[in-house]
């Protein structure tokens, strides 16, 4: 069976080697050695400061919306994972969205100021498929209507804009480590924090409010990442360059057979923007010819994957909204399989049924 990703494992002593050590320390959550190596080595690889590693993504976009003191309405995107709009709307916020671009697939800036009001207090955009957002823009609304800025970005690992880390914008970035993402740590994720009081506090937040052994300095949740956690993202770490290498080969290998199909469409990408080529998304000319693709792919055991649908204003609990292009690309995107282990023979079983079905 061949799934939209397979998750990297690394090699199994090496990981055995640091269980090992875990094992004689004693020590497995709670702040250890591995969690604070990989905290100080990931900032150096991804060249920030202020990051800070919890257990899931989805925990830190909810750390990320207490942290900054979020109220009433939050501007976002309707074309994104689930969670994106979920921790919103569990945190007592209300998404306000805003259609996206039809050729980025990320939020269209002059979208957004229209959908501003007095109970607005923040915009959460998402780097889609790991393409940068258009971050000045973005950065110059919200300076002028006084709102905080939360990137999503959750698939955006090592992505860079105009050779800087696209991490570094906004006042909150996050990021995920699911099993799914090319680099993991089964599950995890992180903040950046631009500020750096802001950043302290976020420490005792993720320790329900602790600071010292019998100091609770205020409100907090449980959210920090274990040492199991932590070692596997130590050994894939010392994996991404050949991690990248072998997705980009398939990534471009999927270009080269797919362009000029006038009938599929690929994402317009951010001209200053790195691609980490998590992703593989084909815009298909109808959702019929996209769901012919899909059954034809499942007799060959070949699973892909329509993210991002549906479109978040159809969710059964948020209020309904008019974003007629995200609609109309949730139906009609679909990302292929791409990860590391992909071989050319099933690659190319991918590339002939869409070519059948749209040349």
């Amino acid at each position: 069976m061949i799934n939209v990703t397979k998750a990297y494992l690394p090699n199994r002593e090496k990981y055995k080697s640091y269980v090992d050590q875990i094992f004689d320390s004693g020590q497995i959550t709670n702040h250890g050695r591995f969690t604070k190596e990989l905290t100080n080595r990931l900032a150096h690889y991804l060249g920030v400061k202020n990051l800070l590693l919890v257990s899931n993504g989805t925990l830190a976009l909810q750390v990320a919306y207490k942290l900054l003191e979020l109220k009433g309405d939050v501007i976002t995107t309707p074309f994104s994972f689930v969670a994106t709009t979920s921790s919103l709307v569990w945190e007592g916020l209300t998404p306000v969205f805003v259609d996206i671009d039809k050729n980025s697939f990320n939020m269209d800036p002059q979208k957004i100021e229209e959908r501003i009001t007095d109970a607005t207090s923040a915009i959460v955009p998402v780097h889609v498929f790991g393409n940068p957002c258009n971050v000045k823009a973005i950065e110059n609304i919200a300076k002028k209507h006084r709102l905080k800025v939360i990137y999503d970005a959750a698939h955006a690992f090592d992505v860079k804009y105009k050779s800087e880390s696209v991490l570094s914008y906004g006042d909150v970035s996050i990021l995920s480590f699911h099993a799914t993402k090319a680099f993991h740590t089964i599950e995890g994720g992180a903040l950046i924090i631009k500020d750096d009081e802001l950043f302290e506090k976020a420490k005792w937040m993720i320790n329900f409010g602790i600071r010292g052994p019998s100091h609770i300095v205020g409100l907090g949740i449980n959210a920090k990442m274990n040492e199991f956690q932590a070692i596997m993202g130590l050994c894939i770490l010392d994996d991404m360059d050949y991690l990248y290498q072998a997705r980009r080969m398939r990534h471009d290998r999927y270009v080269q057979a797919l362009q000029g199909i006038r009938s599929i469409e690929l994402p317009e990408w951010n001209p200053f923007g790195s691609d980490n080529y998590s992703y593989f998304p084909v815009l298909f000319e109808s959702e019929s010819t996209l769901l012919s693709i899909v059954e034809d792919l499942k007799r060959l055991d070949i699973h892909p994957r329509r993210y991002f649908h549906p479109s978040l204003e159809s969710l059964n609990y948020v209020t309904p909204q008019e974003v007629p292009i995200s609609s109309d690309i949730a139906r009609r995107i679909l990302c292929l399989p791409l990860f590391g282990e992909l071989d050319a023979v099933n690659q190319d079983c991918i590339i002939d049924v869409v070519r059948q079905r749209t040349s």
